[in-house]
């Protein structure tokens, strides 16, 4: 596929959203504002349902078309006994409220709602300081005399340069103490599947959205190519956390994030022995590209990857829980937040037994 039929497909993807999206406000959405009492917020109604169509299909993806690949090459088999069985059943239970809660635009509607004003006031003082008014690929196509569609251009920018981001934002989440008590919520998952991308803190989805949203804001990311993007990097996600026996070859291996690659990331032995103790933060953070795990020195191509999870969840490595159900990982989470930022009190005695 050369550039211009890559273009020609995203602007075919971009105007069939367009009109399904359309048909969808004008037809269900919009008919219902003035029963709520919503009326005042028709423009924010519009983007809001936008988000939750596109969380729909991607919920449509998983189901239909990850799952079932998923029960064709597995790399994790099903539990052999019943009660391994049902927890398995739970677990990925679990993961999909999380996957409601954050594909149908739930929490971005909450975030909004609580960060709106503050929104305003930053993106408002940037527009009258004249910074991130424009679109960084305008600024490079120069660079690139011969390229013919700017837009196309603009959009394989923009995937390599927050990419790139995902990536930084991925390391100090399991870096920075305080950032890996929320974080941890993901890791913690034992039977990892299509559904397991969203298991995550609502904390630390809206830290990662707030950084997204803002990058992506000062580089000049236009919405039409910002929604694209999002949806790109989900789908992506959740191919990655699927469980299928998946490389995508030799050479692909190094070229797009696959399960067998990410699978890896999430394996609970990672960094347990003395041999791995410079892989004890993790390794293999990439989100789409791998080129930058290559890059920053944290790549495990041909590490077999082994059963997911954090290996004090062992009972021989202490056996922490993590939370059996949605508000207790929310709660216990939390609690491990508040540990990680108290302050160290330093003493010159021995400590008390």
């Amino acid at each position: 596929m050369n550039l211009d039929t890559l273009g020609s497909w995203l602007d075919t993807l971009g105007d069939g959203l367009d009109t399904v999206h359309e048909w969808f406000f004008v037809h269900l959405v919009q008919p219902a504002l003035p029963l709520l009492g919503l009326t005042p917020y028709t423009d924010d109604a519009f983007l809001g349902s936008l988000w939750f169509l596109i969380g729909v299909l991607e919920i449509l993806a998983i189901g239909l078309v990850l799952r079932p690949l998923e029960r064709l090459r597995p790399f994790e088999a099903a539990p052999s006994t019943a009660e391994a069985r049902r927890v398995r059943r739970h677990d990925i239970g679990i993961d999909v409220i999380y996957t409601l809660i954050d594909r149908l635009g739930i929490l971005r509607v909450a975030t909004f709602l609580l960060l709106g004003p503050l929104w305003n006031a930053l993106f408002g003082w940037l527009a009258v300081h004249d910074i991130g008014t424009g679109q960084l690929d305008q600024w490079m196509a120069p660079w690139w005399p011969g390229v013919t569609d700017q837009a196309l251009f603009g959009f394989l920018v923009y995937v390599v340069l927050l990419d790139a981001a995902n990536y930084w934002i991925h390391r100090f989440q399991h870096r920075w103490t305080w950032w890996w008590a929320l974080h941890a919520v993901h890791h913690s998952q034992r039977h990892m599947t299509a559904w397991s991308d969203s298991r995550t803190h609502v904390l630390d989805i809206v830290l990662v959205e707030v950084l997204f949203v803002l990058l992506a804001r000062l580089i000049g990311v236009p919405t039409d190519q910002f929604v694209l993007l999002v949806v790109l990097f989900k789908l992506s996600e959740s191919l990655a956390h699927a469980n299928l026996n998946l490389s995508f070859g030799r050479w692909g291996q190094y070229l797009w994030v696959g399960p067998r690659f990410h699978r890896v990331h999430h394996s609970i032995d990672v960094g347990t022995t003395p041999e791995e103790h410079h892989l004890r933060l993790g390794c293999n953070y990439a989100v789409l590209l791998p080129l930058w795990d290559v890059l920053f020195g944290s790549a495990q191509f041909h590490r077999a990857p082994g059963p997911t999870g954090i290996h004090d969840q062992l009972p021989e490595a202490g056996g922490v829980d993590y939370g059996w159900g949605f508000w207790r990982q929310q709660t216990t989470a939390l609690g491990r937040l508040a540990r990680a930022l108290r302050p160290r009190r330093r003493t010159d005695s021995p400590a008390l037994p």
